[in-house]
């Protein structure tokens, strides 16, 4: 449920901020709907996104959400004041709008894994969703699950001995259908929210894979009873700064310790089945495809790859937000470049009936990204590139190579990739130690051994290692 606020209310300036009411159900009139969903992964997207679009389906008052934290239980405390409600901000060229969102009725630390799978093996439940990243899913450049990684390992160790509680998600979530299987709850839907192309099967992958290295029986279980949903979402959301607070308690007249600011547009494809039901999330907006992969390819390669490109490019030139090095001409001819190669290989998705629009696309891409007042920080992008990079750079190089055509454009985000692995004053990736080490080596070695990371194939190629390291020392890639 919603509760549309646009205009400003009037409020003593001179008043401090304590004094004003916190946003609760009771101030709000907001009733609790019973736990339908479980989501892994609380965070900033995620209220804005599956939560919001909970919210705006018709049979909102049957869907109610509980929502666990991944590796700090901060945002579930802070919510939890609030009874899951917390307002989101769309912020338009033109102004502020405001919205209370009701949809998350528990809010809960990720590290509750009893409550997890409580709730994960109660029959009302239908849908388990996961904003969990990218990395989270522990995939191999061979894009298998990595069973050695250590955390994958520890957690495997932890479900064998029965002595613990496993700390990963993918572990946690292996441990609550565990739960459901004994409780018999019947079949479930794991929707993957994460930006991985085919992430439905990446989740089933991974799942089933932690699954089997730990109990065979329970992994015949999950191939039989839970349905794994692709999707591709959209909607660009920075970090809650002090100021969107203040303006929170300035427009609205209450107090919210967790608002969420967003862009107005939002997007959701979602393709698979929902055996034990799902809300009308049509009714906001999503979309049910048979054939999601040209959508994925639309989102990852046009926006996410731009996303990464203007991440790495954009911080090697001096900028911070996205509206900031996409007005750099050198950043914006580089996104431009990408963007023809993407497209030439996304044309071929007219086969499977889909309508792309790129051209119009594209445009959208540039307005949103131009807008200054939604302030995305390249810092928050450039996380994970070796994962990200796998998923949005490599696939057009590989295309446009397939073609006959150098991938040049492509290269080049790998190229500054490398240039801010070595140079950034914090580099934020699950393979950061594995990268440092490459990156004291020499000229093409340590482009090979760093390309090895992200992709075996693309490294076993000399022309595409030659391109790269040339790239290194272009004004785009940080020279």
């Amino acid at each position: 449920m919603t509760t549309e606020k646009t205009s400003a209310v009037q409020t003593d300036s001179g008043s401090a901020s304590e004094a004003l009411p916190q946003l609760n159900r009771t101030l709000h009139a907001a009733a609790k709907p019973p736990v339908r969903i479980v989501h892994l992964g609380l965070g900033a997207f995620h209220r804005s996104h599956q939560a919001w679009f909970t919210s705006h389906a018709s049979d909102a008052a049957e869907w109610g959400i509980a929502a666990f934290t991944g590796r700090r239980p901060d945002a579930a405390l802070a919510l939890a004041e609030q009874d899951g409600l917390f307002t989101v901000v769309e912020r338009a060229d033109g102004g502020d709008s405001f919205a209370v969102v009701g949809s998350i009725v528990e809010a809960v630390d990720g590290a509750d894994v009893q409550r997890l799978a409580e709730l994960v093996a109660a029959p009302a439940t239908a849908i388990v969703t996961l904003t969990v990243t990218e990395a989270a899913y522990r995939l191999g450049a061979d894009g298998q699950l990595d069973t050695n990684a250590s955390d994958v390992a520890a957690d495997l160790a932890l479900l064998a001995s029965g002595s613990g509680n496993p700390s990963t998600p993918l572990g946690r979530l292996v441990f609550a259908l565990a739960a459901r299987r004994a409780a018999g709850a019947g079949p479930i839907a794991v929707v993957c929210c994460d930006n991985l192309a085919n992430n439905g099967t990446v989740a089933r992958n991974a799942v089933t894979g932690l699954a089997a290295a730990w109990d065979a029986d329970l992994a015949a279980w999950v191939e039989a009873n839970a349905s794994f949903v692709s999707t591709s979402v959209d909607r660009i959301t920075p970090r809650t700064t002090e100021a969107d607070i203040a303006a929170v308690e300035a427009a609205c007249g209450y107090r919210d310790n967790s608002p969420v600011v967003a862009e107005p547009f939002t997007n959701w494809v979602l393709s698979g089945d929902f055996p034990a039901g799902r809300p009308r999330w049509e009714d906001a907006g999503a979309v049910f495809v048979d054939h999601i992969e040209p959508f994925e390819n639309r989102k990852l390669w046009l926006l996410n790859g731009a996303h990464s490109l203007l991440a790495y490019a954009g911080q090697l030139r001096g900028r911070t937000t996205v509206a900031e090095a996409l007005a750099d001409p050198e950043c914006r001819t580089a996104v431009e470049s990408f963007w023809d190669e993407a497209e030439a290989n996304l044309t071929g998705a007219a086969a499977s009936g889909a309508d792309l629009q790129i051209p119009a696309y594209r445009e959208a891409l540039l307005a949103r990204f131009s807008n200054a007042r939604i302030a995305h920080h390249l810092a928050q992008i450039a996380m994970d590139g070796s994962t990200k990079l796998r998923m949005r750079a490599v696939p057009v190089l590989l295309a446009e190579r397939a073609q006959g055509r150098s991938g040049v454009a492509a290269a080049r985000m790998i190229a500054a990739w490398i240039n801010f692995s070595a140079s950034a004053e914090t580099f934020h990736d699950p393979l950061a130690a594995e990268v440092s080490e490459a990156n004291k080596l020499e000229g093409t070695e340590r482009v090979r051994t760093v390309l090895a990371l992200v992709d075996p194939a693309v490294a076993a190629d000399d022309a595409v290692v030659d391109l790269v390291a040339g790239l290194l020392g272009t004004s785009t890639t940080g020279a």
